[in-house]
């Protein structure tokens, strides 16, 4: 009798313990950059290879279950952009020469 609330719970709750270990990452810079002028937030940008070994691991052990993860959440828009033919990301952008960066 016990067990069908306490499922019931688990999974209304499931959402949130799933979310609170990964950033939120928007798929489309146009429309991130958007919501970012909107909401008067920074935007976060990171620029990866696709298929690439090496953004997995950057992204697997820099962006996930970290501190952080919930202030970028909360402060930032995070968009994630493919450096092989992104349509929407400007390509003057690629060339920049300076970065912000995450100290931990």
């Amino acid at each position: 009798m016990l067990q069908q609330p306490v499922r019931f719970l688990l999974f209304w709750l499931l959402p949130l313990w799933v979310s609170a270990d990964h950033i939120h990452w928007m798929g489309n810079y146009d429309q991130a950059h958007q919501k970012a002028y909107d909401t008067h937030k920074p935007l976060l940008v990171l620029v990866i290879a696709k298929d690439s070994p090496s953004s997995n691991t950057v992204v697997k052990n820099v962006l996930m279950n970290q501190q952080y993860v919930d202030t970028i959440n909360n402060k930032m828009v995070a968009v994630i952009v493919t450096y092989e033919g992104s349509e929407n990301y400007p390509v003057e952008m690629y060339y920049t020469t300076v970065f912000p960066v995450i100290n931990s």
